[in-house]
Protein backbone atom coordinates (compact mmCIF):
# COMPACT_ATOMS: atom_id res chain seq x y z
CA UNK A 1 0.00 0.00 0.00
CA UNK A 2 1.49 3.49 -1.06
CA UNK A 3 2.69 5.53 2.15
CA UNK A 4 -0.38 8.31 1.26
CA UNK A 5 -2.94 5.77 1.60
CA UNK A 6 -1.46 4.42 4.87
CA UNK A 7 -1.22 8.23 5.72
CA UNK A 8 -5.01 8.44 4.47
CA UNK A 9 -6.00 5.34 6.72
CA UNK A 10 -4.11 6.72 9.91
CA UNK A 11 -5.99 10.15 9.73
CA UNK A 12 -9.23 8.92 9.07
CA UNK A 13 -9.04 7.40 12.09
CA UNK A 14 -7.92 10.04 14.02
CA UNK A 15 -10.67 11.78 12.35
CA UNK A 16 -13.30 9.59 13.75
CA UNK A 17 -11.86 9.05 17.13
CA UNK A 18 -12.18 12.98 17.37
CA UNK A 19 -15.52 13.27 16.38
CA UNK A 20 -16.41 10.54 19.16
CA UNK A 21 -15.16 13.26 21.45
CA UNK A 22 -16.59 16.38 19.89
CA UNK A 23 -13.55 17.38 19.53
CA UNK A 24 -12.36 19.38 16.40
CA UNK A 25 -9.43 17.75 14.14
CA UNK A 26 -8.11 19.79 11.42
CA UNK A 27 -6.04 18.51 8.89
CA UNK A 28 -3.86 20.58 8.78
CA UNK A 29 -3.08 20.42 12.08
CA UNK A 30 -2.47 16.74 11.80
CA UNK A 31 -1.16 15.20 8.59
CA UNK A 32 2.15 17.42 9.49
CA UNK A 33 2.65 15.05 12.08
CA UNK A 34 1.69 12.23 10.51
CA UNK A 35 4.28 12.84 7.47
CA UNK A 36 6.71 13.67 10.07
CA UNK A 37 7.26 10.66 12.12
CA UNK A 38 5.70 8.31 8.92
CA UNK A 39 8.99 6.25 8.31
CA UNK A 40 8.08 4.43 11.63
CA UNK A 41 4.28 3.94 12.01
CA UNK A 42 3.86 0.80 10.32
CA UNK A 43 5.57 -0.54 12.55
CA UNK A 44 4.25 1.13 15.47
CA UNK A 45 1.89 0.73 18.16
CA UNK A 46 -0.81 3.41 18.17
CA UNK A 47 -3.64 5.10 20.43
CA UNK A 48 -5.88 7.19 20.92
CA UNK A 49 -6.51 9.11 24.86
CA UNK A 50 -9.20 11.12 26.29
CA UNK A 51 -9.50 12.15 29.68
CA UNK A 52 -12.52 13.00 32.01
CA UNK A 53 -13.47 15.90 33.37
CA UNK A 54 -14.11 19.77 32.35
CA UNK A 55 -10.38 20.96 32.67
CA UNK A 56 -9.18 17.91 30.12
CA UNK A 57 -12.64 17.99 27.56
CA UNK A 58 -12.21 19.34 24.01
CA UNK A 59 -8.64 17.07 23.06
CA UNK A 60 -7.40 13.55 21.58
CA UNK A 61 -4.22 12.63 22.05
CA UNK A 62 -2.61 10.19 20.05
CA UNK A 63 0.04 8.15 20.78
CA UNK A 64 3.05 6.45 18.39
CA UNK A 65 4.95 4.27 20.42
CA UNK A 66 7.45 1.51 19.27
CA UNK A 67 9.12 4.45 16.97
CA UNK A 68 12.38 2.77 15.92
CA UNK A 69 16.08 3.74 18.29
CA UNK A 70 17.60 5.55 14.86
CA UNK A 71 14.88 8.43 15.38
CA UNK A 72 15.19 11.06 17.83
CA UNK A 73 11.80 12.08 18.08
CA UNK A 74 12.25 15.41 19.46
CA UNK A 75 14.61 16.13 16.27
CA UNK A 76 12.32 15.35 13.97
CA UNK A 77 9.27 17.50 15.70
CA UNK A 78 11.93 20.52 15.45
CA UNK A 79 12.97 19.93 12.50
CA UNK A 80 9.53 19.98 10.89
CA UNK A 81 8.82 23.06 13.17
CA UNK A 82 6.11 20.55 15.25
CA UNK A 83 7.72 22.31 18.90
CA UNK A 84 10.48 24.87 18.88
CA UNK A 85 13.67 24.72 20.35
CA UNK A 86 14.70 25.99 23.88
CA UNK A 87 17.18 26.50 26.83
CA UNK A 88 14.76 24.85 29.50
CA UNK A 89 16.27 21.60 30.51
CA UNK A 90 13.53 19.88 29.42
CA UNK A 91 14.57 20.14 26.18
CA UNK A 92 18.11 18.42 26.56
CA UNK A 93 16.75 15.18 28.90
CA UNK A 94 15.76 13.44 25.90
CA UNK A 95 19.00 12.98 24.07
CA UNK A 96 20.35 13.22 28.00
CA UNK A 97 18.47 9.88 28.45
CA UNK A 98 19.74 8.36 25.44
CA UNK A 99 23.84 9.22 25.46
CA UNK A 100 24.11 7.49 29.32
CA UNK A 101 21.31 4.92 29.45
CA UNK A 102 19.90 1.73 27.02
CA UNK A 103 16.75 3.19 25.13
CA UNK A 104 14.88 0.15 23.04
CA UNK A 105 12.51 2.21 21.31
CA UNK A 106 10.77 5.86 21.35
CA UNK A 107 7.44 7.26 21.34
CA UNK A 108 5.90 10.53 20.65
CA UNK A 109 2.24 11.72 21.93
CA UNK A 110 0.53 14.94 20.13
CA UNK A 111 -3.29 16.29 20.73
CA UNK A 112 -4.96 17.06 17.42
CA UNK A 113 -6.10 20.32 18.81
CA UNK A 114 -2.86 21.12 20.83
CA UNK A 115 0.16 19.56 18.30
CA UNK A 116 2.73 18.29 19.72
CA UNK A 117 3.31 17.35 23.52
CA UNK A 118 5.72 14.58 24.62
CA UNK A 119 8.31 12.00 23.79
CA UNK A 120 8.71 8.46 25.28
CA UNK A 121 12.07 6.65 25.67
CA UNK A 122 11.24 2.90 26.74
CA UNK A 123 14.58 0.86 28.30
CA UNK A 124 14.31 -2.88 27.80
CA UNK A 125 12.03 -5.00 29.57
CA UNK A 126 15.36 -7.05 30.63
CA UNK A 127 17.51 -4.28 31.92
CA UNK A 128 15.30 -1.23 34.00
CA UNK A 129 16.77 1.34 35.60
CA UNK A 130 17.44 2.25 39.06
CA UNK A 131 15.94 6.17 39.62
CA UNK A 132 18.54 7.00 41.96
CA UNK A 133 21.01 6.70 38.44
CA UNK A 134 18.20 8.24 36.43
CA UNK A 135 18.07 11.13 39.04
CA UNK A 136 22.24 11.91 38.42
CA UNK A 137 20.95 12.76 34.52
CA UNK A 138 22.45 16.68 34.68
CA UNK A 139 18.68 17.57 32.91
CA UNK A 140 16.60 15.78 35.17
CA UNK A 141 14.38 18.03 37.55
CA UNK A 142 16.01 17.58 41.08
CA UNK A 143 12.66 16.23 42.50
CA UNK A 144 13.27 12.54 41.41
CA UNK A 145 16.30 12.47 43.58
CA UNK A 146 14.14 14.40 46.17
CA UNK A 147 11.57 10.95 46.10
CA UNK A 148 13.85 8.05 45.69
CA UNK A 149 13.06 7.35 49.18
CA UNK A 150 9.59 7.59 48.78
CA UNK A 151 9.66 4.72 45.83
CA UNK A 152 12.38 2.66 47.85
CA UNK A 153 10.10 2.20 50.26
CA UNK A 154 7.02 1.11 47.87
CA UNK A 155 9.57 -1.60 45.70
CA UNK A 156 9.80 0.72 43.11
CA UNK A 157 13.30 1.99 43.10
CA UNK A 158 14.97 -0.08 41.15
CA UNK A 159 11.84 -0.53 38.84
CA UNK A 160 12.25 2.49 35.98
CA UNK A 161 10.66 0.86 32.87
CA UNK A 162 10.12 4.43 30.22
CA UNK A 163 10.46 7.75 30.83
CA UNK A 164 7.48 9.92 29.22
CA UNK A 165 8.74 13.96 28.66
CA UNK A 166 6.32 16.35 28.31
CA UNK A 167 7.90 19.54 26.31
CA UNK A 168 4.74 21.67 26.64
CA UNK A 169 3.70 21.23 30.02
CA UNK A 170 7.80 20.85 30.84
CA UNK A 171 7.06 17.88 33.52
CA UNK A 172 7.89 14.27 33.50
CA UNK A 173 6.52 10.85 33.64
CA UNK A 174 8.28 8.11 35.23
CA UNK A 175 6.87 4.35 34.65
CA UNK A 176 7.39 1.51 36.69
CA UNK A 177 8.19 -1.93 35.57
CA UNK A 178 6.48 -5.27 37.19
CA UNK A 179 5.89 -3.30 40.27
CA UNK A 180 5.39 -5.13 43.78
CA UNK A 181 2.24 -6.42 44.09
CA UNK A 182 1.40 -5.07 47.82
CA UNK A 183 1.40 -1.44 45.78
CA UNK A 184 -2.21 -2.39 44.59
CA UNK A 185 -3.24 -2.95 48.33
CA UNK A 186 -5.99 -0.74 49.75
CA UNK A 187 -3.66 0.43 52.48
CA UNK A 188 -0.69 0.66 50.35
CA UNK A 189 -2.85 3.13 48.12
CA UNK A 190 -3.60 5.18 51.13
CA UNK A 191 -0.21 5.34 52.66
CA UNK A 192 1.12 6.42 48.87
CA UNK A 193 -0.90 9.28 48.79
CA UNK A 194 -0.56 10.52 51.94
CA UNK A 195 2.94 10.26 52.28
CA UNK A 196 2.76 12.41 48.83
CA UNK A 197 0.37 14.89 51.05
CA UNK A 198 -2.35 14.19 47.89
CA UNK A 199 -6.17 14.24 48.42
CA UNK A 200 -8.26 11.42 50.68
CA UNK A 201 -8.92 8.48 47.53
CA UNK A 202 -12.60 7.95 46.73
CA UNK A 203 -13.73 4.63 47.32
CA UNK A 204 -13.73 4.38 43.48
CA UNK A 205 -9.87 5.14 42.90
CA UNK A 206 -9.27 2.67 45.77
CA UNK A 207 -11.33 -0.24 44.11
CA UNK A 208 -9.49 1.00 40.67
CA UNK A 209 -6.15 0.59 42.49
CA UNK A 210 -6.56 -2.86 43.93
CA UNK A 211 -7.64 -3.57 40.17
CA UNK A 212 -4.61 -2.07 38.35
CA UNK A 213 -1.62 -3.66 37.54
CA UNK A 214 0.28 -0.07 36.59
CA UNK A 215 1.51 2.86 38.45
CA UNK A 216 3.10 6.16 37.26
CA UNK A 217 3.82 9.49 38.89
CA UNK A 218 4.07 12.76 37.14
CA UNK A 219 6.90 15.29 38.46
CA UNK A 220 8.68 18.32 37.59
CA UNK A 221 11.00 21.54 37.40
CA UNK A 222 9.25 24.01 39.48
CA UNK A 223 7.97 21.65 42.75
CA UNK A 224 10.14 19.08 44.42
CA UNK A 225 7.06 17.19 44.91
CA UNK A 226 5.58 13.99 42.95
CA UNK A 227 2.64 16.07 41.22
CA UNK A 228 0.57 13.30 40.32
CA UNK A 229 0.24 9.48 40.69
CA UNK A 230 -1.71 7.01 38.45
CA UNK A 231 -2.87 3.73 38.59
CA UNK A 232 -3.64 1.90 35.46
CA UNK A 233 -5.89 -0.76 34.51
CA UNK A 234 -5.82 -3.02 31.44
CA UNK A 235 -9.54 -4.33 30.55
CA UNK A 236 -11.49 -5.24 27.05
CA UNK A 237 -14.41 -3.54 28.93
CA UNK A 238 -14.13 -0.42 30.49
CA UNK A 239 -17.50 -0.04 30.79
CA UNK A 240 -17.54 -3.11 33.52
CA UNK A 241 -15.23 -1.64 35.98
CA UNK A 242 -16.75 -0.12 38.71
CA UNK A 243 -16.59 3.79 37.80
CA UNK A 244 -19.04 6.29 36.46
CA UNK A 245 -18.15 6.76 32.61
CA UNK A 246 -19.11 9.97 31.25
CA UNK A 247 -21.81 9.87 27.92
CA UNK A 248 -19.11 11.06 25.98
CA UNK A 249 -16.48 8.54 26.97
CA UNK A 250 -19.18 5.81 26.80
CA UNK A 251 -19.52 6.16 23.58
CA UNK A 252 -15.79 6.12 22.83
CA UNK A 253 -15.49 2.65 23.81
CA UNK A 254 -18.02 1.47 21.98
CA UNK A 255 -17.09 2.78 19.03
CA UNK A 256 -13.34 3.55 18.73
CA UNK A 257 -11.91 2.70 15.57
CA UNK A 258 -9.29 -0.14 15.60
CA UNK A 259 -7.44 -1.37 12.75
CA UNK A 260 -8.24 -4.83 11.24
CA UNK A 261 -5.00 -6.24 11.98
CA UNK A 262 -5.77 -5.54 15.94
CA UNK A 263 -7.57 -8.40 15.87
CA UNK A 264 -9.79 -7.52 19.26
CA UNK A 265 -10.59 -4.15 20.94
CA UNK A 266 -7.91 -3.23 23.69
CA UNK A 267 -8.08 -0.31 26.23
CA UNK A 268 -6.26 0.93 29.84
CA UNK A 269 -8.58 2.64 31.79
CA UNK A 270 -6.17 4.72 34.34
CA UNK A 271 -7.10 7.13 37.47
CA UNK A 272 -5.06 9.69 38.67
CA UNK A 273 -4.70 11.78 42.02
CA UNK A 274 -3.11 15.20 42.04
CA UNK A 275 -3.61 18.70 44.12
CA UNK A 276 -7.27 19.37 42.83
CA UNK A 277 -8.48 15.95 43.20
CA UNK A 278 -8.94 13.15 41.04
CA UNK A 279 -9.70 12.35 36.99
CA UNK A 280 -9.59 9.16 35.15
CA UNK A 281 -8.29 8.34 31.65
CA UNK A 282 -9.08 5.97 28.80
CA UNK A 283 -7.02 5.29 26.01
CA UNK A 284 -8.19 2.55 23.21
CA UNK A 285 -5.70 1.00 20.84
CA UNK A 286 -6.25 1.59 17.53
CA UNK A 287 -2.74 -0.53 15.96
CA UNK A 288 -0.32 -3.12 17.84
CA UNK A 289 1.89 -5.59 16.76
CA UNK A 290 1.72 -8.70 19.04
CA UNK A 291 5.54 -9.93 19.05
CA UNK A 292 6.17 -5.96 20.75
CA UNK A 293 2.93 -5.65 22.57
CA UNK A 294 4.29 -6.37 25.94
CA UNK A 295 7.56 -4.15 25.50
CA UNK A 296 4.94 -1.07 24.36
CA UNK A 297 2.58 -1.48 27.47
CA UNK A 298 5.38 -0.90 29.53
CA UNK A 299 3.83 2.47 28.88
CA UNK A 300 1.04 1.32 31.21
CA UNK A 301 3.38 -0.72 33.27
CA UNK A 302 1.14 -4.06 32.32
CA UNK A 303 1.42 -7.75 32.00
CA UNK A 304 -1.24 -9.78 29.86
CA UNK A 305 -4.41 -9.73 32.11
CA UNK A 306 -6.01 -13.03 33.27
Amino acid sequence: MPETADLAGYYSAIEEAARLLDVPCSRDKVWPILTAYQDGLAQSVIAFRAATGARRAGELDCRFTMLPREMDPLAVAISNGLHPETDHPVGSLLSDIHERFPVDCYGIDFGVVGGFKKTWSFFPPDNMQHLGELAGIPSMPRSLAENVGFFARHGLEDKGSLIGIDHRSRTLNVYFGEPPAECFERKAILSMLDELELPEPSEQMLKLGELAFGIYVTLGWDSLNVERITFAVMTPDPLALPVHIEPTIEQFIKNAPYAPSAADRRFVYAVTSGPDGEYNKLQSYYQWQPHILNLMLLSDSVEEPA
